[in-house]
């Protein structure tokens, strides 16, 4: 880390004296921004003397990018997203380490990214963000690359037998090494937390490689490359997460953290053994797409309140049921976030820690040396915690631990896999919790979907026929009476008409005559029942209210929820 301030180096370089200094800072602690930011707006220094001051802050070299002359092969090793997302420009190639100048030299985290993904050493210098970005267009400008491209080189690239020049395929290591497969790779990762992806899947398959990536629910295909390539591609990874190449008989797990665009992105990788060689799949955790917020979840505003309360309860049990992507994990973070405070505990339990949140203790699940979430629920009772997170109640002896925790004055959130809020209880009665204890402690449960969102910039009017109103098991001179969109398509969504997602929501709250159902043993459509007669919204008609408003399609919400009686 530096030891000198940036104003001070201002001050030593004579661009600024010491009364001209405490001006910025005054100004500084008004406007906020970066103090040479500040500096430049004031009119006080320039942009290339903050340049000069930041590159002797950091001890790396300026490069005047104008005036540099940058060879095409020193371009063909950082793709132009590469280059867009990390505000990088490659400047040369010598004894195997590749210089880039760096608009923001205090981004420290991009060189250790640049050096994971590329393979290489890295040296940084530094340049001003305007000749970064003049640069990149003026080099990239005709290397406009898509996958197609990449892998169109690729197959240009191979001899006669189908095998890259000059590596050798008997040799994981030297074929994960190979400058092609990097530059795939690359590109298919970065384009993935660009579109804001949260899944990569790597299929390989008898006559094909597949690569899926999964935004907003659903998966699309990219182009396939070479499936004797799969190998070598699913080598690169475990390399780039730190996984022993030569075992591909056993399941690993291993991550890849990066710092895009100076923000933390967690690549969570899974290798599966399968048929025709291994199947790995990447999770993207970037906190910049996931807001930790209960204002930001599409939660309905009368929904939003009563489940407010209910994470205000001193003791009890709040769970949040759904199928795996439903947002639960969010949707508790979300909460928890909110209640961390200087006079609460917070801790968690979770399989595996997806977010890392300042101020709460979260304890990972290891089941392979029998950290399971019964044994570290214990420990965690021993740590004198307010609200504690078990991150899925999967068993009697787990179930019982948080009905105990929650008799002995803790508020315990916890997951279920149901259907819906109702089928909670029954689920729970089946793990062997005795129905005394869900009426003693279970205070509300929140069922959840996620729907596609109509892509704002292609929302369109139509007329649905009757046989999709009907679907909807509404009376058709009800329906008809309100107006129906859906996404044509676009450049904003990729054609799919959708952009982005928005969660539907049913919350049952534990009151008196819901308790007496569950003490009786009745079903959980008896519950359902009670609950609707005392104000409760399912998930379908949560979705009517999205579809009314124009906010997603008749199909999505279809898709997600089961038929009711909604007489």
């Amino acid at each position: 880390m530096p030891q000198r301030k940036l104003g001070q180096i201002l001050v030593d370089l004579g661009y600024l004296t010491d009364d001209q200094l405490w001006d910025v800072l005054e100004e500084q602690k008004q406007s906020a921004g970066l103090i040479g930011q500040v500096a430049v707006r004031m009119g006080m220094v320039t942009e290339t003397q903050v340049t000069e001051a930041l590159a002797e802050q950091w001890g790396m070299p300026v490069i005047n990018l104008a005036e540099t002359n940058i060879p095409p092969q020193v371009l063909e090793l950082v793709p132009q997203q590469m280059a867009e997302i990390y505000k990088i420009m490659p400047v040369s190639m010598r004894d195997d380490v590749l210089t880039v100048a760096m608009a923001d030299p205090q981004n420290v985290g991009a060189l250790d990214d640049l050096r994971n993904l590329l393979g290489n050493e890295i040296r940084g210098a530094v340049s001003s963000l305007a000749d970064v970005e003049e640069a990149i267009a003026k080099y990239y400008a005709d290397r406009d690359e898509s996958i197609e491209d990449v892998i169109d080189e690729l197959q240009a690239d191979e001899d006669d037998e189908g095998r890259i020049r000059g590596y050798d395929l008997s040799s994981e290591e030297e074929l994960s090494d190979a400058a092609p497969i990097k530059k795939l790779l690359n590109m298919v990762i970065l384009l993935a937390i660009r579109d804001q992806a949260s899944d990569i899947h790597f299929e390989p398959f008898e006559d094909e490689f597949k690569i899926r990536v999964k935004a907003d629910g659903v998966l699309y295909e990219m182009v396939p490359p070479p499936r004797h390539l799969a190998s070598a591609i699913v080598s690169r990874i475990k390399v780039m997460a730190d996984l022993d190449i030569a075992e591909r008989r056993l399941p690993q797990d291993g991550r890849i953290e990066l710092n895009v665009g100076g923000n933390p992105v967690d690549l969570r990788v899974s290798v599966l053994p399968v048929l025709f060689g291994e199947a790995v799949v990447m999770r993207v955790l970037d906190r910049t797409v996931v807001a930790l917020d209960l204002n930001k979840i599409g939660m309905d505003p009368a929904i939003l309140t009563k489940f407010r309360r209910m994470i205000e309860l001193p003791n009890g049990i709040v769970l949040v049921t759904g199928p795996t992507g439903s947002g639960k994990t969010t949707t508790l973070y979300s909460a928890l976030n909110e209640l961390n405070d200087i006079s609460t505990k917070v801790i968690t339990s979770e399989d595996p820690i997806e977010y890392d949140i300042e101020g709460i203790m979260q304890c990972p699940i290891n089941v392979d040396i029998g950290v399971t979430f019964a044994n570290i629920l214990r420990g965690i009772l021993r740590h004198d915690p307010d609200k504690i997170l078990v991150g899925e109640i999967r068993d009697y002896e787990t179930g019982e631990i948080a009905v105990q925790s929650a008799l002995t004055g803790h508020l315990v959130f916890s997951t279920l896999h149901t259907n819906d809020a109702p089928t909670a209880i029954t689920r729970l009665r089946d793990m062997g919790v005795a129905a005394f204890l869900i009426t003693a402690t279970v205070e509300a449960i929140l069922a959840q979907r996620l729907v596609r969102r109509i892509c704002s910039e292609c929302r369109t009017e139509f007329e649905p026929s009757d046989e999709l109103l009907m679907e909807l098991q509404l009376p058709l001179d009800t329906a008809r009476k309100y107006k129906f969109y859906f996404g044509k398509g676009c450049a904003r969504c990729n054609n799919s008409g959708y952009k982005g997602r928005v969660g539907l929501y049913e919350l049952l709250i534990v009151t008196d005559e819901i308790r007496d159902c569950v003490a009786a043993e009745q079903s959980a459509d008896e519950i359902r029942d009670v609950a609707r007669n005392q104000g409760m919204t399912t998930l379908r008609e949560s979705g009517l209210k999205l579809i009314f408003d124009g906010v997603t399609t008749i199909d999505e919400v279809v898709r997600e929820t089961v038929m009711e009686d909604l007489d």
